[in-house]
């Protein structure tokens, strides 16, 4: 997750291997840096076509999309958004915490 520490520098958005980052009110979708095409299930079992956009996860600072995100498994060894970070707000979330099976996983779906 990005903390609201976060100074919109921007940074961390090139790092990011699957597109998970967004700039602070730009709608997501799936699609974009991943192969996924038609629909695709979400984390929270929401199936939404690949390409739908959805609304910013905030208006006001960069944010990471989970359902995208890998946290750089299967790409580098530690995740690039928080090694590049200059405010250091790049940080694990509490609330979800993802082991490295999941993480691959995620990983192996979005680059098929």
């Amino acid at each position: 997750m990005i903390t609201d520490e976060c100074i919109n520098c921007g940074a961390c958005d090139p790092e990011c291997p699957n597109n998970a980052i967004y700039e602070g009110g730009v709608e997501w979708n799936i699609s974009l840096g991943t192969t996924i095409k038609g629909e695709y299930t979400l984390i929270n079992g929401e199936t939404v076509d690949a390409d739908q956009e959805h609304q910013p996860v905030s208006d006001d600072f960069y944010y990471i999309v989970p359902d995208k995100c890998t946290e750089c498994v299967g790409f580098h060894e530690e995740p690039q958004c928080a090694a590049v970070c200059p405010v250091d707000c790049c940080v694990p979330d509490p609330d979800r915490v993802e082991d490295q099976e999941i993480l691959a996983a995620r990983q192996a779906t979005l680059h098929a």
